[in-house]
């Protein structure tokens, strides 16, 4: 079992201690619920221009979708990539403390849409480039379903990552796998996966 570092598990306690600070006051059974899927085109400010004909409706509790930070231009919002920070593009902590604001005004309640075993892996998910470039000694390492213990002996504490269209050697040869510097950053270009260079093989 593999225990999750007090870094994050502290920035887990403060993401909660905010939520409840900015919204939770009291327990309470919701009455009726609306599903609000929630994106880059309709934010928290979008959300809370429905507030009152929601209510009017006689709707309870909004049931929102993820509002952690996702890939860029996310849709649905579970390819999540930062579960320490409130998604920027549907208005950040500013715009979920006005949400949050207009929804006590009214009596209303959230229901939030946490998913912690999404969590999205790419280009864009700092937490997996962690684990890319440092493997289980990554701080985020615990949050992504790896077997760093498999039955094959010589993948033991390595990550198989199933990205190549073809044989290693000929995709090689084929000139798609490349290095490349991004931002800074030695990395290896395989279409459009970009990956750390390990420190270790440096």
């Amino acid at each position: 079992m593999q225990t999750i570092p007090a870094a994050v598990t502290s920035v887990e306690q403060k993401i909660r201690e905010g939520l409840e600070r900015q919204f939770l006051r009291e327990a309470r059974a919701p009455r009726s619920t609306y599903r609000l899927q929630l994106h880059k085109g309709f934010s928290f400010a979008d959300a809370e221009q429905v507030l009152e004909y929601l209510r009017d409706l006689g709707i309870g509790d909004c049931y929102a979708s993820p509002i952690f930070e996702a890939r860029p231009s996310s849709l649905h919002g579970y390819d999540v990539t930062r579960h320490d920070r409130l998604n920027p593009e549907l208005g950040g902590e500013e715009g979920f403390a006005r949400f949050a604001a207009h929804l006590r005004a009214l009596g209303m309640g959230l229901l939030l849409d946490i998913v912690p075993n999404h969590m999205g892996v790419g280009n864009d998910s700092v937490w997996w480039q962690d684990v890319l470039r440092n493997g289980h000694a990554s701080t985020y390492a615990g949050y992504f379903d790896i077997d760093w213990n498999p039955l094959n002996v010589n993948l033991r504490d390595k990550l198989l990552l199933p990205i190549l269209g073809g044989q290693y050697g000929d995709e090689l040869e084929a000139g798609r796998i490349q290095l490349a510097v991004v931002d800074g950053m030695l990395r290896v270009r395989y279409f459009g996966h970009l990956l750390p260079i390990a420190l270790r093989t440096l």
